[in-house]
């Protein structure tokens, strides 16, 4: 997101939290009070933390006679932020009936007004940066919010639709190319003047091999295939901590697959309960690390570091379907081309990278720095945004990073081969 002058900056912050608003337009109070899994966060949490970010890192810090709108608050809906003050279990968050979401919506009105009072005047290039981080840190809960709405629906018996299925007729998927890179030296990193997060500097060389990247991601149909053929219930193809999991967690499908009386699955999206057979030329979603890894070993083949992936991707266009489409679930490739220009949107991508610092990783001063660099361990990075990304916040740079059992996200893959 680049934002220079004062007036774009007003604009930018209009926007990003409207958006924010709209997102919560098809959910009810109570709706935005559920948390269905100790990953996710009631919605109106959302609201309230990313409030609470503007609150304390900028008018706090930055704007003299401020008054907070709640003295409990700053504990209240502090995620992490050690730094900042002691903050509830995140396991409890939905038990938090009080304050009401009438409360919370009171609390951004106070929060923007006064942020907007600040932002008319001369303000200090450090709060500028930080309004930037804020309004990127409310992007990230866009998506966290749309994908624990899915999670909190799916738990729910009835099975709510969040808006109604946008349908993809598309029966078949494009053919997957292989496209081909010469490895050799290369530089991965942000290296550019607009906005970033720490973790995606220092820019540095890396040496790579010659590589091949699958042109489009994997489909339903083609991971329905890895299932027929026994994928998970062969341990080979596991990593052993993998197959732990699949046994404790009696995983048979990904996450929202459910098998009906008559041996169809039905996969459950944002629109609804969908057929499987509806859904077979989209990428497969909602699969951990693990059961990227496995799927790649069964086709023998292989996930692509997060170099090789940020090489493939330098020199493409962020274009694809993002947030801003509003399908809310992945859709079926177009016809592939000779170039793998399909690296934005539908799904996250596991790479093979764990979630580490970059050669002279440099966190910022301060609280702000437990953003990213305190999660660098026994975490996989993912690179290329989802369905509910932004289009204005995801790069070939971004880390995206969970760790390897995680299924809630938007999270699909894309095979490599070497």
């Amino acid at each position: 997101m680049s934002v220079v002058t004062p007036t774009l900056l007003a604009e930018e912050f209009c926007r990003v939290r409207s958006q924010s608003l709209a997102l919560c337009a098809p959910l009810t109070p109570e709706d935005m009070m559920v948390q269905s899994c100790p990953e996710a966060s009631p919605a109106k949490w959302h609201l309230a933390h990313t409030t609470w970010f503007f609150e304390t890192f900028v008018l706090r810090e930055f704007r003299p006679g401020y008054r907070p709108f709640h003295p409990d608050f700053l504990w209240l809906f502090n995620s992490y932020y050690n730094a900042v003050s002691a903050q509830p279990e995140k396991k409890l968050r939905a038990s938090f009936s009080r304050p009401t979401a009438e409360e919370i919506l009171a609390y951004r009105h106070h929060v923007d007004a006064a942020m907007e009072d600040f932002a008319a005047g001369n303000i200090p290039e450090a709060a500028r940066e930080r309004i930037v981080l804020g309004l990127n840190h409310e992007q990230q809960h866009q998506e966290l919010l749309i994908t624990d709405v899915k999670n909190a629906f799916w738990t729910d018996p009835l099975h709510p639709v969040y808006l109604p299925r946008s349908r993809n007729e598309a029966r078949e998927a494009s053919p997957l190319n292989w496209v081909s890179f010469p490895g050799g030296v290369a530089e991965i990193g942000y290296a550019g003047k607009d906005f970033c997060f720490d973790n995606e500097m220092p820019r540095h060389k890396v040496y790579l091999e010659p590589f091949r990247l699958a042109s489009r991601p994997v489909t339903c149909a083609e991971y329905l295939r890895f299932m027929e053929d026994g994928g998970y219930s062969r341990s080979e193809l596991w990593l052993s901590e993998g197959w732990s999991t699949v046994q404790t967690e009696h995983w048979q499908a990904p996450l929202y697959w459910r098998p009906r009386d008559n041996g169809i699955w039905q996969v459950f999206t944002l629109g609804g309960l969908v057929d499987l057979d509806d859904l077979l030329a989209t990428p497969v979603c909602h699969i951990s690390y693990f059961e990227a890894d496995a799927y790649a070993r069964w086709a023998g083949k292989c996930l692509p570091t997060e170099a090789e992936w940020e090489v493939a991707a330098a020199a493409i266009p962020v274009s694809g379907n993002l947030l801003e489409g509003e399908t809310f679930h992945p859709q079926a490739a177009p016809p592939a081309s000779e170039k793998p220009e399909l690296l934005y949107g539908d799904v996250w991508e596991w790479t093979v990278s764990a979630y580490l610092p970059y050669p002279g990783f440099d966190p910022l001063p301060g609280a702000l720095g437990e953003y990213n660099g305190k999660f660098m361990c026994n975490q996989m990075v993912l690179r290329g945004g989802s369905v509910v990304t932004p289009a204005s916040h995801i790069r070939a740079t971004y880390r995206n990073f969970f760790a390897p059992a995680t299924r809630w996200q938007f999270s699909g893959v894309r095979l490599a081969d070497h």
